[in-house]
Formats: structure tokens, sequence, C-alpha cells
């Protein structure tokens, strides 16, 4: 197929986006803050870093991983941290000290944390001290020779900084008792005020810059290896994309999404950076009174989020009171985005979700829907700048127009492969380049592409393909359910069934409700079999339903 989808672009919106204009993210990281001195960079529980600031910050850091732990080039460094101002100031500083950042999840266990440590070979681990009490229990199996640690209030301006460390460890007592020996202040390794001797280091456009581990959410994580050309391409790519809506002087971005994710990290953060922008930090985004009064305080021109997200916002009863007023994006992505969803954030903030897709092994977005005015919403949207998607057939062929078929993607974004697995990465990768995604999605004629669900989500419910997201869409439209999900079942009769996981609006909802509402929208395969009312739905770090999860703790074993 042709690539049709260019005639969708918004004027202006090249086919192809020149990666090379930088040498690596730290020829970019170096210009920048060159170029944006005084502009503020980042803003977090009401302190505000610059990029001049930003640049002496990390340059301590770098300063310090080199010269006095003596770590060298390509060695790396895991970051263990929510979204705090140490976060871009432990990015930058381990990128420009030559070294492999390695993003954590601070809300990992202690055996989760164990393998991305041993599997990833880092030496150095930054970490909040809130997560020391689980480190310390990894640290008892895998070796990390050094521990950097860091408190919420490091960052901020005293007395607040005081204050916020005092109610953390004594009020809220988020910080259970640890002892690691050895490990270094943060705060001890920032002060030092002597002019920095900041590592030379010769970083290209195909050297690592992250080991980006999968969410796992279908099976365990793997390492995903991103270069520095990878990043950078798609922080490019998004830039000449966003260049639709125009580019204001120090504009905010909101970052409620973990900077340890792709999404978060490479298509807001570095993508913004490049161009002057401001991110304000949202620490716990699962407090949504404190993320909507984050938001009434800021007038942003961009926030991303999973659809889970936008759905609470919408119906925080304080929704209405942000100032919308200069928001030009509001993107979602990480998982298939009910169209109800988009109703109720339209009604509650007369923003329209501009919808998108992307996966960690392509450096987050790989198809996104235009930002010009378009008339009705039309699925995720056509592939990106310099990006090929094609939809193929279980034999490998490619689809017709209209026909489901498999993800592929092939870019500058893409990932070399997964760390020290080169069995999986011949799976996933084709002779080609082409990145098979294990999502299920249809083309138009018109080259926008409408995501259908995961390939290891489908059921197959007498010989017929359900995907649980069009059975999620039809359940959402209840006013008495509040969120839900699906997932296949072993059944005798039809080989699986339709189990339908609901957390309720309504508590005096009944399964048979339920099944009624679905029974009138869906054909009879697609029909919940059975319903299970839980309090909540378990979810990745991003808002992604973990649907491995429901199924293992609802499918009793032998089944």
């Amino acid at each position: 197929m042709s690539n049709v989808w260019l005639t969708a672009y918004d004027r202006g919106v090249p086919e192809h986006v020149e990666v090379a204009q930088f040498s690596s993210l730290v020829d970019m990281f170096e210009r920048t803050v060159e170029r944006f001195q005084e502009r503020p960079a980042f803003s977090n529980m009401g302190r505000v870093i610059t990029y001049g600031a930003l640049d002496k910050a990390s340059a301590r850091l770098a300063h310090h991983l080199r010269n006095v732990l003596g770590l060298q080039p390509g060695e790396r460094v895991a970051i263990m941290l929510p979204n705090l101002l140490q976060y871009p100031i432990a990015f930058f500083g381990v990128i420009r000290a030559g070294l492999v950042v390695v993003n954590v999840n601070p809300l990992y266990t202690a055996p989760e944390l164990e393998h991305q440590l041993r599997d990833s070979g880092a030496c150095t681990i930054i970490v909040l001290e809130n997560f020391c009490a689980t480190l310390q229990v990894a640290l008892r199996t895998v070796d990390v020779p050094n521990v950097i640690v860091t408190r919420v209030g490091d960052e901020l301006a005293r007395p607040k900084a005081i204050l916020t460390d005092l109610v953390v460890r004594h009020v809220r007592r988020l910080i259970p008792r640890w002892h690691i020996a050895g490990a270094m202040q943060w705060r001890r390794i920032l002060s030092v005020r002597v002019k920095p001797n900041l590592p030379q280091v010769e970083t290209g456009l195909n050297d690592i810059a992250l080991l980006q581990y999968t969410g796992g959410t279908t099976g365990g994580a793997k390492g995903a290896v991103l270069t520095h050309g990878n990043v950078l391409a798609n922080a490019l790519i998004l830039g000449a994309w966003f260049a639709a809506v125009g580019t204001h002087k120090g504009e905010k971005y909101l970052v409620a999404l973990p900077l340890y994710h792709a999404l978060a990290l490479i298509c807001q953060v570095v993508n913004r950076f490049i161009l002057g922008g401001c991110g304000v930090l949202i620490t716990n985004p699962r407090d949504l009174n404190g993320l909507v009064a984050e938001m009434r305080r800021h007038r942003f021109r961009s926030l991303a989020g999973v659809p889970s997200l936008f759905q609470a916002l919408a119906q925080h009863p304080d929704i209405g009171k942000v100032d919308f007023s200069e928001t030009v994006a509001c993107c979602s992505g990480g998982a298939p985005l009910p169209l109800v969803v988009a109703e109720v954030w339209k009604s509650a903030t007369g923003l329209t979700i501009v919808d998108g897709y992307g996966l960690t092994e392509a450096a987050g977005v790989a198809v996104m829907n235009p930002l010009g005015a378009r008339p009705q919403r039309s699925g995720i949207g056509v592939p990106v700048c310099s990006t090929e998607i094609e939809i193929r057939r279980e034999d490998g062929s490619v689809a017709a127009s209209d026909e489901p078929g498999e993800i592929y993607v092939r870019g500058p974004q893409v990932m070399r492969g997964y760390h020290n697995q080169p069995e999986e990465t011949a799976r996933a990768i084709d002779a080609g380049g082409f990145l098979a995604t294990g999502d299920i999605a249809a083309m138009g004629r018109d080259g926008y592409l409408t995501l259908i669900d995961r390939k290891k989500d489908m059921a197959i419910v007498g010989g017929f393909n359900v995907f649980p997201s069009e059975v999620d869409d039809v359940l959402l439209r209840h006013p008495g359910i509040r969120e839900a999900a699906v997932v296949a079942v072993p059944d005798a009769h039809s080989g699986e069934a339709i189990l339908a996981c609901v957390v309720r609006q309504n508590p005096h909802l009944t399964e048979a409700e339920v099944i009624a509402h679905a029974r009138a929208s869906l054909t009879g395969y697609k029909v919940p079999r059975r319903v299970v009312f839980l309090d909540v739905l378990p979810k990745t770090p991003v808002g992604k339903v973990l649907r491995r999860v429901l199924r293992d703790a609802l499918v009793e074993p032998g089944q």
C-alpha cells in the first residue's frame, strides 16, 4: 500500500524528519540549554528550575558519576524516581556522562526490581528514600555497588524542603525503615559548588541511551534497547507534528504520566524540551484532588494521558474550574480510547481528545491523529512522519483496506532489539526492519487506523474472534458502571467465554442488568457469560488494565 496517509497531514508537517540535526542527546541538551538559559524548564511542588540551573545540576551529577565513582561509558544507571525535579536532573546527568539510563518503576516489588537490576546489569541506582526498603531487599541477591538516595524535598526551596520531608517521614509515614551500607546522599553530591570537570563524551546516534523495560502486561518485562537516535527521532517527529498548533515561548505542558515511561519521557519531556517548554511535573496523579488543584494553578498548552485518566478527570467535580483557554492538545495513548470517554471529556471540558498509538519498542508514538480541525474522531490516526505502517494477516501478507490484522511498524524510532534476548528480537523485528507489535488494527483507504485490541487479549468464542475493547466500550456506556474490563476464560462448550469485570457506579447494579445491557448492543457470542463486581481494576502505573492479572485471579487452577 502506498503512503496514502500523507494527504491527511496538517499543512506544513513534513513526510520525513531529519534526525541528524543533532549528533546525540548530549548534543541536543547542551545546545538547548545554551539557547534557553533563563527559561523555566520544569516545575514541581511550587519550585521552578530553569534550563541554566538544570545544566549546572546535571553537570554536577555527570561529574560525580564519571570522575568520582569512575563509571565507564555505556555502563548502566537505574533511576527509580517518581515525577520530581530530581528526575530530569538524573536523566540528563546520566546521559551527559555517556552512560545508559535504566528506568525503574518506583512501585516495583523486590523481586521485580531484582529482575530488572540483574537483567540490565545496573552498577548504580538513583532512588527516592521512600523505596529504599524495597531496594534493600533486592540487594540481598543482586549487586549494585553505588546507591544514591534522594528525599522528596531535596530540590525544593527551604523551608518548604524541610517541612515536606518532615511530613513525608513523620506525618504520612511513607518511609519504611531501611539500611543500605555506603549509600550516598543526593543533596551532598549536588551541593558541590566548584565547576565540575565534565567527562569528555563521544556519543553518537547509534549509541544506547535507554534500556526501557516493557510494562510486562503480557509476560515478563523485557528491556527495549533505545538509542540516542531512536529517542531523538520520536521527539523531533512529534515536534514537527505539533507545529500545526504552533509553539509559544516558554509554554507549559502537564506531565501526569510517570517519567519512567517512554510516553512521558520521550514524547512529552524530550520533545517539548527541545522547543524550550516547561514541564509541570505531577508527582502523584492518582491523587485526583491534588492533580486537579495543580491543573487549576497553570495554563498549559497540552497534556497526555491514558483513557482511564481522562475518564476520571472528566468525572471530577472541580474539572469545570480548570482554565483550558490555552490548551490546544489533549493526547491519549496506552490503550484503545473508548468513544464514551472521548464524549464525556468533550462534554466536561469542551476539548477533543487526540488519539494516538505507540509502544515502548518504538520509543513512544508511531500513529497519531492530525491536530488540525477534523469533522470527527477517526480512530488512532495515521502514521507519523518518517514512519511506515503495514497491517498484516496471520500468513504475513498485507491485509486489504479495513481488514483487521497485526500492526507492523518501521521507522527511525524503532528499537535496536531486546537486551540480551536475540531470539525475542528476531521474532519482533523482521529482515525488512518492521516491528511486529502484537496489536490488531484496520487501516482504511485513506490511511487512518482503527485500533481493535491486543492480539494476545483476543478471545475466540465458538470459532469467532472477540476483541475485549469492543465489549468494554459497550459496558462503559451503562450509567451504573464506572470501569469495566472483559477477559477470556476457558469454556467447555465454546472454547472460551467472556467474563466481565465491573467496578460499579451504582452499588445496586446487578449481573443480570449488565448482561442485558450488553445483549442490546452486541451479538450473542460477544455478550459476557458472567459478571464479577470488583472494588478496583488492576492497572499498570500508566493506567492500562492488566487483563492478564484479572484472568489469573479469576480462572480456577486446572481450567
